[in-house]
């Protein structure tokens, strides 16, 4: 591939350029841990290695959005291929259905030690480096621990995330102790932090260098799983040793779609990445017209509606859905859902395909290797259990499980719920154009489908197509856009029948990166405005 697009056009505001390197490039949306992932790659690490540090310092330096606890995805180009791992945990073994109901509860519950399942962040790691990384994952995740152990200042994305959380956890901590750790963790003193503040985590740091280390094998049959085990029992959870001792990533096949001569790729199920490609297939026979318009935008919202309704009727843990993935992405099936699209917003159904479904980064090395990454502890913070004396943050994953028996995600033991994570990668005849990711939980399929369309449909570089104004359906007909959106589209929108509401604040909207590669191994990077965004370019 070569860069068709005009690297000094940027149609929308932004404070940011496109960045272009060689020997190796790291996006991310917070600038230490971009800098960690660079460090490694000028010690020698490739690409893989860069992300493997990139992504241990962000669990230090944005707990707002992930930690140790938390479940990852990877697509990894290596060697003329494209690899996939599906990094998340399943339920645990005395997660039941009944066992929720005899506690009392109708849907799943959100914060707490009930919501979590076995993280699968740290096995990621491990399972990386082993296959693809240079250097020892000890040292590797040493900067990260730097961080950690001698304390790090906030940026102003993350820093601002401190009063909701506290506002959060304080009410759940009236009727749920076991969420104390996140107070003694991530306010010192007493003090709720903002941008500008200093967080030192030294039981962080330990833990971080123990993963290393060991491969992760502490944290999952040694002395980190004795102590995660030991305070869930304390409070009389679920998660046990022995559902640690178990468990191990998967590597997975990627899915994809062809649009307009690109193949856009993404994690199979249990994530949602399939309802970017099922969007995507249905518009790919589609005129869309002019970039904001009014056409291009109403034909965009009522193909993600859709393909939103078909993943969360069908998409689960693979091994327990009923409609296979390939059904899904059919031609034939894409066709009878764009039979669906009228020119005034519509209610989205699930279809019936039966008949005729976060922290993101990126990096590249010189060598060719690229990745595509995402780890998440869900709702910000995740469950608000940070396991004492380890800095172990838990994801709250199970809440994405349904209590519908009738569902295909419905919460089992031993079953993965549905994801919201989901890391993306372009291809284009054979060859790797390279990673892109938005995350924010049910922004990231809207995410990547605006991203994908902004550069492969309206030809804008990596930057112009992160700065461009998003949108995000919400549920039944109510689309919300950046207050940047254009107000004449906007209004359009609404006489069509989408209830359009403005948002004041963009973190909604999602945080991406992008990294492309052209034919004579270029690196071309972009870093999100909406966020502490930094491509660390070697």
């Amino acid at each position: 591939m070569n860069f068709s697009f005009d690297a000094m056009s940027y149609p929308y505001a932004s404070r940011r350029s496109v960045v272009y390197g060689r020997r190796g490039m790291v996006a991310t949306a917070n600038p230490l841990a971009a800098q960690a992932g660079l460090e490694i790659l000028k010690q020698g690490g490739n690409a893989i290695d860069a992300m493997i540090a990139t992504a241990a310092a962000l669990t230090v330096v944005e707990p707002t959005a992930n930690g140790i606890g938390s479940d990852a995805f990877a697509l990894v180009w290596v060697k003329d291929k494209l690899y996939g791992l599906n990094a998340s945990g399943p339920a645990p073994a005395a997660m039941t259905l009944e066992a929720l109901q005899s506690r009392g509860f109708k849907e799943m519950p959100v914060l707490g030690m009930l919501p979590v399942t076995v993280p699968g962040t740290p096995a990621g790691w491990a399972a990386l480096s082993k296959r693809f990384g240079r250097l020892p994952l000890s040292q590797v995740v040493e900067p990260a621990a730097r961080y950690a152990e001698e304390g790090y200042v906030l940026q102003p994305a993350v820093g601002s995330g401190w009063p909701r959380n506290l506002a959060k956890f304080s009410k759940a901590i009236e009727t749920d102790k076991s969420v104390q750790g996140w107070f003694d963790t991530f306010l010192p003193g007493g003090k709720c932090l903002g941008p500008g503040d200093v967080l030192v985590l030294k039981d962080h740091a330990a833990t971080l260098r123990e993963i290393g280390a060991t491969n992760a094998e502490s944290f999952y049959r040694g002395a980190l799983a004795d102590k995660i085990d030991a305070y869930f029992r304390q409070f009389d959870s679920f998660l046990r040793k022995e559902d640690l001792a178990a468990y191990q990533p998967q590597w997975v096949e990627p899915i994809s779609v062809n649009y307009k001569g690109y193949d856009v790729c993404e994690i199979p199920p249990n994530g949602h990445g399939i309802s970017t490609l099922m969007a995507l297939n249905i518009l790919k026979e589609l005129d869309l017209g002019p970039v904001d318009s009014f056409r291009s935008t109403h034909l965009q919202l009522e193909a993600m509606k859709l393909a939103f309704a078909d993943a969360r009727r069908y998409v689960a843990d693979p091994d327990y859905m009923t409609v296979p993935v390939e059904r899904l992405l059919s031609d034939e099936y894409a066709a009878q859902r764009r039979a669906c699209i009228g020119d005034r917003a519509r209610l989205p159904e699930p279809g019936d395909p039966i008949r005729g479904g976060t922290v993101y980064m990126c990096a590249a090395d010189g060598e060719g290797n690229m990745i595509s990454y995402i780890q998440s502890n869900y709702m910000g913070f995740g469950s608000g259990v940070v396991v004492p004396g380890t800095g172990i943050a838990m994801q709250n994953r199970g809440n994405n499980f349904s209590m519908d028996p009738e569902s295909d995600n419905c919460v089992a033991p031993g079953k993965r719920p549905y994801h919201t994570i989901i890391p993306g990668f372009l291809c284009k005849d054979g060859k790797p154009v390279g990673p892109f990711g938005v995350m924010g939980g049910f922004m990231q399929p809207q995410g990547h489908l605006q991203v994908v369309l902004n550069t492969v449909e309206y030809g804008m570089n990596p930057q112009a197509a992160l700065d461009h104004p998003r949108w995000q359906w919400v549920g039944g007909n109510t689309i919300e856009v950046e207050q940047s959106f254009p107000n004449d589209l906007a209004q359009a929108l609404q006489r069509a029948g989408h209830d359009i509401v403005v948002k004041a604040d963009p973190i909604g909207f999602g945080r991406g990166e992008i990294i492309w590669r052209n034919d004579e191994g270029v690196l071309c990077g972009a870093s999100e405005p909406r966020s502490d965004g930094q491509v660390a370019v070697w």
